[in-house]
């Protein structure tokens, strides 16, 4: 912990690398997979074929993907660009699951209600199921959020900065009080960004709250 206390600037430097790192390619694989996965949802066939292809995606070694993504994008082995393209392939592969999920958790009566009234396929997704579809998805977002930041330490094995690079540089020194530090750095991390998500997504979804403190009040009725 002293090593936390003396070094803070050099950790709040790291923190701002690892959030880059992290963050940037949640929002990338949100942009990719809202659309997609509300396209295929109700195609069954090609809903299978791309929840095959992110289940493949999201197999390969993290390690693995740093490595050879240079060679695929012509990129230098130290480019930051290289950890985020790959961690873009994760989010994507993990969130195009989750959008068609989310969707399915709208209740059917709903939507055949936004049709009768006339909206087209489009403004039902945007004006009626995504935004309903909010709660299971925000849950998704958190869980890949947590993961992203857990995944840019392994950048450090190659080079690329962050907090991980606590634990390269920690060992090379066999120094344990910066290794700690790193792992206490990430932990909060993690536990703060995923509580600002959970926050946001409280904020979106208004209705679950008011639906709560209705279930709430008729329990004390009875």
């Amino acid at each position: 912990m002293r090593w936390l206390v003396d070094n803070f600037s050099v950790v709040l430097d790291l923190t701002r690398t690892h959030l880059y790192l992290a963050l940037v390619p949640l929002l990338v694989g949100l942009i990719i997979a809202v659309p997609v996965g509300t396209l295929v949802r109700r195609v069954p066939w090609l809903r299978r074929i791309t929840l095959l292809f992110a289940s493949i995606a999201f197999t390969v070694p993290s390690l693995a993907l740093f490595v050879t993504v240079p060679s695929v994008f012509g990129l230098q082995i130290l480019d930051p660009l290289n950890v985020v393209i790959a961690l873009t392939v994760y989010s994507t592969a993990l969130l195009i699951r989750a959008v068609p999920e989310a969707l399915d958790s709208v209740p059917d009566d709903v939507i055949d209600s936004a049709a009768a009234m006339g909206f087209t396929a489009v403004r039902r997704a945007l004006t009626v199921e995504l935004p309903l579809a909010i709660p299971v998805l925000a849950a998704n977002v958190r869980v890949v959020a947590v993961t992203n930041i857990s995944l840019v330490s392994v950048g450090s094995l190659i080079g690329i900065g962050g907090l991980g690079t606590l634990f390269t540089k920690g060992y090379q020194r066999d120094y344990p009080d910066q290794i700690l530090a790193g792992i206490i750095a990430i932990v909060v991390l993690a536990l703060a960004f995923d509580l600002l998500l959970y926050l946001i997504a409280r904020a979106a979804t208004p209705w679950t709250r008011a639906s709560t403190s209705a279930a709430r009040s008729q329990r004390g009725d009875t």
